[in-house]
């Protein structure tokens, strides 16, 4: 079993629209694996169209997130379930993680997250019936503070 040991990084984007036009509580969010030909950028990526090279093949697919926030004072976490992704009939190779609200229409499907799976900048591999898990940092992937 491989286990999530990597960054988080929060496209821009999401720090707007989380407050306009997601409902972090109730809509559905899903992460995938791309390969290390993609090439993050904070700043440009908004949209799950931006995404290339996503991982493909062995059993991959995308998982979904059961999220959870909670509120503590004036601090809002996000936090998530642990997805594992399974290797089948081969290997997984991966570099990234990218999550994404998938039941917003407008943007289609708004990105959130990304991140290296390994804090190595290398390529992390699932072989054949192993497994990948994300167990997300006990302070969730990122919190807010409202004054």
């Amino acid at each position: 079993m491989t286990s999530y040991t990597g960054t988080t990084n929060i496209y821009n984007s999401w720090t707007e629209y989380q407050d306009t036009g997601a409902n972090v509580s109730s809509d559905v969010f899903r992460i995938l694996l791309t390969t290390s030909t993609y090439t993050p950028n904070q700043a440009t990526h908004t949209v799950l169209a931006d995404i290339t090279n996503e991982v493909s093949g062995s059993g991959y697919a995308r998982q979904a997130l059961t999220v959870t926030v909670s509120r503590t004072a004036a601090v809002r976490k996000f936090t998530f379930s642990s997805p594992v992704f399974t290797a089948t009939g081969g290997s997984i190779v991966a570099r990234y993680w990218v999550i994404f609200d998938d039941t917003v229409a407008t943007p289609t499907k708004p990105l959130v997250a990304y991140g290296l799976i390994d804090s190595t900048d290398a390529n992390v591999t699932t072989t054949d019936t192993n497994t990948l898990t994300f167990s997300p940092n006990a302070s969730g992937l990122y919190t807010v503070t409202r004054s």
